[in-house]
Protein backbone atom coordinates (compact mmCIF):
# COMPACT_ATOMS: atom_id res chain seq x y z
CA UNK A 1 0.00 0.00 0.00
CA UNK A 2 2.86 2.29 1.05
CA UNK A 3 4.14 1.74 -2.21
CA UNK A 4 1.92 2.39 -4.43
CA UNK A 5 0.95 5.56 -2.72
CA UNK A 6 4.05 6.70 -2.85
CA UNK A 7 4.25 5.91 -6.37
CA UNK A 8 0.81 7.36 -6.68
CA UNK A 9 2.79 11.37 -5.32
CA UNK A 10 5.17 10.25 -7.86
CA UNK A 11 2.95 10.06 -10.73
CA UNK A 12 0.87 13.25 -9.69
CA UNK A 13 4.23 15.21 -9.44
CA UNK A 14 5.63 14.00 -12.75
CA UNK A 15 2.40 14.72 -14.90
CA UNK A 16 0.03 17.20 -13.21
CA UNK A 17 2.62 18.60 -10.02
CA UNK A 18 -0.07 21.38 -9.62
CA UNK A 19 -2.18 19.19 -7.66
CA UNK A 20 0.33 18.48 -5.09
CA UNK A 21 -0.64 20.30 -1.80
CA UNK A 22 3.26 20.76 -0.84
CA UNK A 23 3.90 22.11 -4.12
CA UNK A 24 1.03 24.82 -3.30
CA UNK A 25 2.84 25.35 0.33
CA UNK A 26 6.26 25.78 -1.59
CA UNK A 27 4.51 28.34 -3.46
CA UNK A 28 3.78 30.44 -0.74
CA UNK A 29 7.28 30.17 1.20
CA UNK A 30 8.78 31.14 -2.51
CA UNK A 31 6.34 33.91 -2.91
CA UNK A 32 6.43 35.67 0.45
CA UNK A 33 10.08 35.04 1.24
CA UNK A 34 10.78 36.85 -2.21
CA UNK A 35 9.02 39.43 -1.19
CA UNK A 36 10.90 39.80 1.98
CA UNK A 37 14.59 39.59 0.78
CA UNK A 38 13.60 41.34 -2.42
CA UNK A 39 15.07 45.09 -2.20
CA UNK A 40 17.97 43.02 -0.98
CA UNK A 41 18.08 41.50 -4.07
CA UNK A 42 17.67 43.76 -6.25
CA UNK A 43 20.09 45.71 -4.65
CA UNK A 44 22.65 43.15 -4.48
CA UNK A 45 22.06 42.08 -8.02
CA UNK A 46 22.33 45.76 -10.04
CA UNK A 47 25.70 46.58 -7.86
CA UNK A 48 27.03 43.12 -8.38
CA UNK A 49 26.90 43.84 -12.50
CA UNK A 50 28.10 47.20 -12.52
CA UNK A 51 30.94 45.97 -10.64
CA UNK A 52 32.00 43.50 -12.90
CA UNK A 53 33.24 46.32 -15.01
CA UNK A 54 34.90 47.75 -11.70
CA UNK A 55 38.70 48.32 -13.16
CA UNK A 56 36.85 50.34 -15.81
CA UNK A 57 34.72 52.76 -13.94
CA UNK A 58 37.74 53.23 -11.69
CA UNK A 59 40.07 54.18 -15.10
CA UNK A 60 36.93 56.62 -16.34
CA UNK A 61 37.08 58.11 -12.67
CA UNK A 62 40.43 58.91 -12.60
CA UNK A 63 41.36 62.86 -12.79
CA UNK A 64 44.40 64.06 -14.61
CA UNK A 65 47.54 64.82 -12.52
CA UNK A 66 47.37 68.13 -11.04
CA UNK A 67 50.64 70.06 -11.77
CA UNK A 68 52.20 73.09 -9.45
CA UNK A 69 51.18 76.58 -10.74
CA UNK A 70 54.41 77.99 -8.51
CA UNK A 71 57.58 78.81 -9.90
CA UNK A 72 59.79 78.68 -7.11
CA UNK A 73 62.05 75.60 -4.95
CA UNK A 74 60.17 72.35 -4.56
CA UNK A 75 59.47 71.93 -0.59
CA UNK A 76 60.36 69.91 1.79
CA UNK A 77 58.60 67.05 3.29
CA UNK A 78 58.79 68.34 6.28
CA UNK A 79 58.21 72.33 4.62
CA UNK A 80 54.78 70.56 3.04
CA UNK A 81 53.70 68.68 6.53
CA UNK A 82 53.94 72.30 8.26
CA UNK A 83 51.91 72.98 5.36
CA UNK A 84 49.20 70.82 5.61
CA UNK A 85 48.96 71.11 9.29
CA UNK A 86 48.68 75.19 8.87
CA UNK A 87 45.51 74.09 6.97
CA UNK A 88 44.31 71.32 8.94
CA UNK A 89 45.02 72.21 12.63
CA UNK A 90 43.27 69.48 13.85
CA UNK A 91 44.48 66.75 11.84
CA UNK A 92 47.59 64.94 12.07
CA UNK A 93 50.06 64.49 8.96
CA UNK A 94 49.92 59.93 8.72
CA UNK A 95 51.54 59.71 5.35
CA UNK A 96 53.23 62.08 2.29
CA UNK A 97 53.24 60.51 -0.98
CA UNK A 98 55.35 61.83 -3.64
CA UNK A 99 54.72 61.12 -8.17
CA UNK A 100 57.18 60.17 -9.68
CA UNK A 101 56.73 63.76 -11.52
CA UNK A 102 58.23 66.17 -9.21
CA UNK A 103 55.82 68.66 -10.85
CA UNK A 104 52.98 66.71 -9.80
CA UNK A 105 50.79 67.45 -6.46
CA UNK A 106 51.70 65.43 -3.62
CA UNK A 107 48.93 63.62 -2.24
CA UNK A 108 48.76 63.88 2.44
CA UNK A 109 46.51 62.30 4.06
CA UNK A 110 45.65 63.48 7.52
CA UNK A 111 44.00 61.60 9.98
CA UNK A 112 42.04 62.94 13.14
CA UNK A 113 40.73 59.85 15.33
CA UNK A 114 38.32 58.11 12.88
CA UNK A 115 38.38 61.12 10.14
CA UNK A 116 40.51 61.07 7.62
CA UNK A 117 41.66 63.80 4.40
CA UNK A 118 43.48 62.69 1.54
CA UNK A 119 44.15 66.09 0.36
CA UNK A 120 46.60 67.20 -2.80
CA UNK A 121 48.94 70.14 -1.93
CA UNK A 122 51.48 72.15 -4.66
CA UNK A 123 54.36 70.83 -3.91
CA UNK A 124 55.94 74.41 -4.51
CA UNK A 125 53.80 76.65 -2.82
CA UNK A 126 52.53 74.27 -0.17
CA UNK A 127 49.12 75.30 -1.31
CA UNK A 128 45.94 72.75 -0.96
CA UNK A 129 44.72 72.20 -4.23
CA UNK A 130 42.20 69.89 -4.03
CA UNK A 131 40.47 65.90 -2.96
CA UNK A 132 43.10 63.68 -3.68
CA UNK A 133 40.50 61.16 -3.86
CA UNK A 134 37.89 62.43 -6.78
CA UNK A 135 34.12 61.76 -6.43
CA UNK A 136 34.22 59.33 -8.79
CA UNK A 137 36.38 56.75 -7.15
CA UNK A 138 34.83 57.67 -3.71
CA UNK A 139 30.87 56.40 -5.30
CA UNK A 140 33.06 53.27 -7.03
CA UNK A 141 34.31 52.34 -3.61
CA UNK A 142 30.92 53.39 -1.60
CA UNK A 143 29.55 50.99 -4.23
CA UNK A 144 32.13 48.32 -3.35
CA UNK A 145 31.58 48.96 0.31
CA UNK A 146 27.71 48.38 0.33
CA UNK A 147 28.00 45.22 -2.38
CA UNK A 148 30.51 43.34 -0.48
CA UNK A 149 29.70 44.98 3.19
CA UNK A 150 26.64 46.22 3.44
CA UNK A 151 28.75 49.26 5.01
CA UNK A 152 29.34 47.00 8.50
CA UNK A 153 32.60 45.09 7.59
CA UNK A 154 32.69 41.56 8.87
CA UNK A 155 29.58 41.91 9.81
CA UNK A 156 28.11 42.78 6.66
CA UNK A 157 29.96 40.38 4.71
CA UNK A 158 28.77 37.38 7.04
CA UNK A 159 24.84 38.59 6.61
CA UNK A 160 25.32 38.57 3.19
CA UNK A 161 26.33 34.71 3.49
CA UNK A 162 23.39 34.39 5.38
CA UNK A 163 21.08 35.75 2.63
CA UNK A 164 23.14 33.94 0.31
CA UNK A 165 22.05 31.07 1.57
CA UNK A 166 18.64 32.07 2.33
CA UNK A 167 18.18 33.23 -1.65
CA UNK A 168 19.69 29.17 -2.76
CA UNK A 169 17.39 27.54 -0.73
CA UNK A 170 14.83 30.36 -2.48
CA UNK A 171 16.09 29.18 -5.81
CA UNK A 172 15.47 25.82 -5.24
CA UNK A 173 11.66 26.14 -4.06
CA UNK A 174 11.33 27.99 -7.41
CA UNK A 175 13.01 24.99 -9.87
CA UNK A 176 10.54 22.63 -7.78
CA UNK A 177 7.16 25.06 -8.46
CA UNK A 178 8.73 25.45 -11.94
CA UNK A 179 8.14 21.98 -13.12
CA UNK A 180 4.76 22.54 -14.67
CA UNK A 181 4.59 18.47 -15.93
CA UNK A 182 5.91 16.49 -18.31
CA UNK A 183 3.42 17.06 -21.21
CA UNK A 184 4.03 20.65 -20.71
CA UNK A 185 7.58 21.47 -19.48
CA UNK A 186 9.00 22.57 -23.25
CA UNK A 187 6.76 25.61 -22.95
CA UNK A 188 8.19 27.04 -20.20
CA UNK A 189 11.45 27.26 -21.88
CA UNK A 190 9.89 30.07 -23.51
CA UNK A 191 7.50 33.16 -23.28
CA UNK A 192 4.77 32.39 -25.68
CA UNK A 193 3.85 35.22 -28.70
CA UNK A 194 0.19 35.16 -27.45
CA UNK A 195 1.09 36.11 -23.59
CA UNK A 196 -0.38 39.02 -22.17
CA UNK A 197 -0.76 39.96 -18.61
CA UNK A 198 -0.92 38.04 -15.72
CA UNK A 199 0.25 35.44 -18.35
CA UNK A 200 3.12 37.25 -19.48
CA UNK A 201 4.96 38.06 -16.39
CA UNK A 202 4.16 34.51 -15.08
CA UNK A 203 6.09 33.40 -18.79
CA UNK A 204 8.44 35.13 -17.99
CA UNK A 205 9.54 34.91 -14.57
CA UNK A 206 9.69 30.95 -15.18
CA UNK A 207 11.68 31.29 -18.03
CA UNK A 208 14.57 33.52 -16.57
CA UNK A 209 14.55 31.49 -13.32
CA UNK A 210 15.02 28.13 -15.42
CA UNK A 211 17.87 29.78 -17.78
CA UNK A 212 19.75 31.80 -15.05
CA UNK A 213 19.36 28.89 -12.52
CA UNK A 214 22.81 27.88 -13.20
CA UNK A 215 24.52 31.29 -12.82
CA UNK A 216 22.07 31.85 -10.33
CA UNK A 217 23.39 28.74 -7.85
CA UNK A 218 27.12 29.81 -9.01
CA UNK A 219 26.75 33.49 -7.28
CA UNK A 220 25.03 32.13 -4.18
CA UNK A 221 27.47 29.04 -3.23
CA UNK A 222 30.28 31.75 -3.96
CA UNK A 223 28.51 34.37 -2.18
CA UNK A 224 28.11 32.12 1.01
CA UNK A 225 31.90 31.27 0.93
CA UNK A 226 32.46 34.83 0.43
CA UNK A 227 30.57 35.35 3.51
CA UNK A 228 32.35 32.62 6.13
CA UNK A 229 35.46 31.98 3.81
CA UNK A 230 37.12 30.36 7.65
CA UNK A 231 33.82 27.79 7.96
CA UNK A 232 34.42 26.99 4.43
CA UNK A 233 37.91 26.42 4.55
CA UNK A 234 37.70 24.07 8.05
CA UNK A 235 34.87 22.21 6.15
CA UNK A 236 37.10 22.08 2.91
CA UNK A 237 39.82 20.66 5.46
CA UNK A 238 37.74 17.86 7.38
CA UNK A 239 36.53 16.36 3.82
CA UNK A 240 40.00 16.16 2.37
CA UNK A 241 42.95 16.91 5.23
CA UNK A 242 45.73 18.79 3.83
CA UNK A 243 48.92 16.57 3.54
CA UNK A 244 52.35 16.83 2.05
CA UNK A 245 51.09 14.72 -0.47
CA UNK A 246 48.32 16.34 -2.19
CA UNK A 247 49.20 19.87 -0.78
CA UNK A 248 49.09 21.50 -4.21
CA UNK A 249 45.90 19.10 -5.36
CA UNK A 250 43.42 19.34 -3.58
CA UNK A 251 40.16 19.27 -4.91
CA UNK A 252 38.52 21.29 -2.12
CA UNK A 253 40.93 23.70 -3.25
CA UNK A 254 40.20 23.98 -6.44
CA UNK A 255 36.13 24.39 -5.84
CA UNK A 256 37.45 27.28 -3.32
CA UNK A 257 39.24 29.14 -5.93
CA UNK A 258 36.94 28.48 -9.00
CA UNK A 259 34.17 29.71 -6.53
CA UNK A 260 35.82 32.91 -5.67
CA UNK A 261 36.80 33.15 -9.22
CA UNK A 262 33.59 32.75 -10.90
CA UNK A 263 31.53 35.03 -8.46
CA UNK A 264 34.11 38.30 -9.22
CA UNK A 265 33.87 36.87 -12.98
CA UNK A 266 37.91 37.66 -13.32
CA UNK A 267 38.29 37.09 -16.84
CA UNK A 268 42.42 37.11 -17.36
CA UNK A 269 43.56 34.11 -15.41
CA UNK A 270 44.34 30.28 -15.15
CA UNK A 271 41.87 28.16 -17.22
CA UNK A 272 40.10 31.00 -19.47
CA UNK A 273 41.29 31.54 -22.93
CA UNK A 274 41.16 35.39 -22.67
CA UNK A 275 44.30 36.85 -21.83
CA UNK A 276 44.07 40.45 -21.99
CA UNK A 277 41.56 43.13 -23.08
CA UNK A 278 40.14 42.76 -25.85
CA UNK A 279 36.70 41.11 -27.40
CA UNK A 280 36.93 38.00 -25.56
CA UNK A 281 37.58 39.75 -22.23
CA UNK A 282 34.36 42.34 -22.79
CA UNK A 283 31.97 40.02 -24.13
CA UNK A 284 32.74 37.54 -21.01
CA UNK A 285 32.41 40.54 -19.29
CA UNK A 286 28.92 41.34 -20.36
CA UNK A 287 27.74 37.52 -19.89
CA UNK A 288 28.52 38.08 -16.30
CA UNK A 289 26.90 41.46 -15.72
CA UNK A 290 23.79 40.12 -17.66
CA UNK A 291 23.29 36.80 -15.24
CA UNK A 292 24.17 38.96 -12.64
CA UNK A 293 21.63 40.99 -13.46
CA UNK A 294 18.70 38.28 -13.68
CA UNK A 295 17.85 37.85 -9.89
CA UNK A 296 16.88 41.65 -9.92
CA UNK A 297 14.82 40.75 -13.23
CA UNK A 298 13.38 37.99 -11.26
CA UNK A 299 12.44 40.19 -8.07
CA UNK A 300 10.98 42.56 -10.85
CA UNK A 301 8.21 39.96 -11.91
CA UNK A 302 7.87 37.95 -8.82
CA UNK A 303 6.85 41.78 -7.29
CA UNK A 304 4.17 41.81 -10.41
CA UNK A 305 2.96 38.13 -9.55
CA UNK A 306 2.50 39.45 -5.92
CA UNK A 307 0.51 42.23 -7.01
CA UNK A 308 -1.88 40.31 -9.50
CA UNK A 309 -2.15 37.66 -7.21
CA UNK A 310 -2.27 39.41 -3.61
CA UNK A 311 -2.22 43.31 -3.60
CA UNK A 312 -4.64 43.94 -6.80
CA UNK A 313 -7.66 41.82 -5.63
CA UNK A 314 -7.22 43.55 -2.01
CA UNK A 315 -7.17 47.18 -3.64
CA UNK A 316 -10.29 46.22 -5.75
CA UNK A 317 -12.05 44.86 -3.12
CA UNK A 318 -11.68 47.97 -1.11
CA UNK A 319 -12.47 50.30 -4.38
CA UNK A 320 -15.71 48.42 -4.58
CA UNK A 321 -16.45 48.57 -1.11
CA UNK A 322 -15.89 52.35 -0.82
CA UNK A 323 -17.84 52.60 -4.12
CA UNK A 324 -20.15 50.94 -2.02
CA UNK A 325 -21.15 52.53 0.84
CA UNK A 326 -20.45 56.49 -1.05
CA UNK A 327 -24.55 56.31 -2.63
CA UNK A 328 -25.07 55.68 1.12
CA UNK A 329 -23.12 58.81 2.07
CA UNK A 330 -24.67 60.66 0.25
CA UNK A 331 -28.52 60.01 0.97
CA UNK A 332 -27.95 60.21 4.52
CA UNK A 333 -26.83 64.07 4.21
Amino acid sequence: MGGRGEKSVWQRWVRQPQSLWLRRALFQVHLWSGVVLGLYVLMISVTGSVLVYSNELFRAASANPVLTKGTGPRLTDAQLMDAAKRVYPAYRVAHLGRASDPDQAVDVRLERGPEIQHRLFDPRTGADVGNAIPPGIRFISWLMDLHDNLFAGPTGREVNGVAAAALLAIGFTGIVIWWPGRKTWRRSLKVPLRARGKGLVWHLHSMIGFWSFGSFVVFMVSGIYLGFPDQVQDLADRLQPLTAANMKTRIVDRIIYWMAYLHFGRICGIGIPCRGPGLCDQATKATWAFFGLMPAAMFVTGLLMWWNRVLRPKWRALVLEKAEKTPLSSNAS
